[in-house]
């Protein structure tokens, strides 16, 4: 198999031309992918972060490396993913069926996985403490923390506003409360400042739950709080559905940043000084790299957000941390973040340490690719397709305008295109 088309084309499958020419695609995913058989060990990798960029970068480690030896550590035993979650609020899917195992990382790939907190990372020799007080030694290390969320003044520890933007209690949390508010009732769901996980996903649970409510609960609202100027992605679409589709139901307003809640009475408190009270309110923070991130000093880029990696490599670009390797919603790139995104740097990324770590140099032109369908009723969905070629001058992932675009509107086959895709991104990470 050629590496470069199965970086192009493997989590797009699914996807045919919304991303790549038919004929390679096809090439792409007919071919073997056998484990390399080499049974000295080169070079160790520890892998901190089991969702979709740690999971990607341990089995294709596995599949690319020369006797690399790779583990993985966890914090949980299985991953449940944040994509497709949005429809376990209108009951079409269940969280059981968005939960992976590791099981095939292991028997299949030979990866060893370790669950536990990473309570430590030393970047420059390579070492990781967990809480039980085992160091472990590697010659490169691979963070895929995934994000974590600002602190709402006002909230504490209430459940009673839940993000649900980690799949798992909260989304069960805020099912139960959609599912008991009274017809004719106010939901509220905030969407925070930019960059997010999932850039289309508040937008499509926002028309999703809409289409939900005409039915379930009418004559109920569902306002939404966006902190932004201006919807930041799919604009045509989102608007379209916002004004148009879900107008009598949705009530969109910008530049709406929450400045602080009162969980008590269920009030939201507004930049410019607007207060809105819900019945139901899905409070998504701003967010940032997971916290090991800026506990191990790596978050240098976007005010000390996220961390700056070369792109090449995801190394750090800190000094004396280039041993570290930084994937997924932790990284600070011009992709965007999101699961699919991170299965492509994640490739990028594996492809580049198995370079290395035989004596070699990473891929002077990586291209990534990323696809994205957003349901704007609960059987239609619209979709999104962009790719990422590498910019020597400036240094970053630059889109590819020939292959990036969106729908025009939604409708059914989308939707189903979507289950499809969704598949074959889940295969191609977990199986």
């Amino acid at each position: 198999m050629h590496r470069r088309n199965f970086l192009l084309a493997s989590a797009a499958s699914a996807v045919s031309t919304a991303i790549l020419a038919e004929d390679r695609r096809k090439s792409s995913t007919t071919a073997p992918v056998v484990v390399s058989s080499s049974t000295t060990v080169k070079a160790r990798v520890i892998v901190i972060g089991g969702g979709m960029a740690g999971t990607t970068v341990a089995k294709y480690l596995r599949l690319w490396g020369d006797g690399i030896e790779v583990t993985l550590v966890e914090r949980m035993p299985t991953y449940t993913s944040n994509i497709m979650s949005s429809l376990v609020l209108t009951g079409q899917r269940t969280l059981s069926s968005l939960t992976y195992k590791y099981d095939t990382l292991r028997s299949k790939y030979g990866v060893t996985t370790v669950f536990g907190d990473v309570v430590a990372v030393d970047p420059v020799n390579a070492k990781v403490t967990l809480a039980d007080k085992t160091v472990l030694t590697a010659d490169r290390i691979v963070m895929a923390p995934g994000i974590t969320f600002d602190e709402v003044p006002g909230l504490g520890t209430s459940n009673r506003m839940p993000h649900a933007w980690t799949a798992g209690p909260q989304t069960t949390l805020l099912a139960g409360q959609l599912s008991t508010m009274r017809a004719g009732g106010v939901a509220i769901l905030t969407i925070p400042k930019t960059p997010y996980r999932c850039p289309p996903g508040p937008y499509e649970r926002a028309c999703l739950v809409a289409d939900w409510l005409k039915v379930k609960k009418p004559g109920s609202k569902l306002i939404v709080l966006d902190a932004n100027p201006d919807i930041v992605t799919e604009k045509d679409n989102f608007t379209s559905a916002f004004l148009g589709l879900h107008g009598s139901v949705i009530e969109y307003h910008n530049n709406a940043e929450v400045l602080s809640v009162d969980p008590v009475g269920m009030n939201l408190y507004t930049a410019g000084g607007g207060t809105f009270h819900g019945d139901v309110v899905n409070m998504i923070p701003r967010q940032r790299a997971g916290g090991l991130i800026a506990a191990t000093g790596l978050n240098n880029a976007t005010d000390g957000r996220f961390a700056g990696v070369n792109v090449l490599s995801y190394a750090s670009t800190v000094a004396g941390a280039s041993k570290v390797h930084i994937i997924g919603d932790s990284s600070a790139t011009t992709q965007p973040k999101a699961g699919h995104v991170a299965n492509q740097e994640a490739k990028v990324c594996a492809d580049a340490l198995s370079r290395i770590l035989a004596g070699g140099s990473p891929d002077a032109a990586p291209v990534t690719n990323s696809a994205c369908f957003s349901t704007i009723t609960s059987t239609k969905a619209s979709w999104l397709h962009a790719m990422f070629q590498y910019d020597p001058v400036t240094g970053t992932m630059l889109a590819v305008p020939a292959a990036t675009g969106a729908s025009v509107g939604w409708d059914s086959d989308s939707f189903e295109d979507m289950g499809e895709w969704f598949s074959a991104l889940m295969a191609d990470t977990f199986a």
